[in-house]
């Protein structure tokens, strides 16, 4: 199944349950010999090779017994900074995200209750 975004959670869960369970048997190893390597319980593997949710800190000891780890590079890329961008805000980097403004309300008179 290619996993999209007009699949499920669940089912994304359950993706990539089946494909941790087949990298697991490509590698010929049991659910016991991969959980004891990773540092979490056998139940843990259980359950995400079943499509449960698991931590986050879980799913990174496995993928790296499983030697996948490197595939959150393509998941996550590293964000570099555009050179205008850099000049635009004085060589400082972006920490907040901001909401954007609309002139046509800076020029409105504020009132009770137009907060929202």
């Amino acid at each position: 199944m290619k996993i999209s975004d007009l699949v499920s959670d669940e089912a994304v869960l359950a993706e990539i349950g089946q494909r941790i369970l087949q990298r697991r048997l490509e590698m010929q190893m049991t659910q016991a010999v991969l959980a004891e390597q990773a540092g979490v319980a056998k139940r843990t593997v259980e359950r995400i090779e079943a499509g449960s949710s698991a931590q986050m800190s879980s799913m990174i000891r496995l993928l790296r017994v499983l030697e996948l780890l490197s595939g959150l590079d393509l998941l996550f890329p590293e964000q570099i900074q555009r050179p205008m961008d850099l000049l635009k805000r004085r060589g400082k980097v972006r920490r907040r995200a901001s909401t954007p403004r609309n002139k046509a309300d800076k020029d409105k008179p504020w009132r009770w209750g137009d907060e929202s």
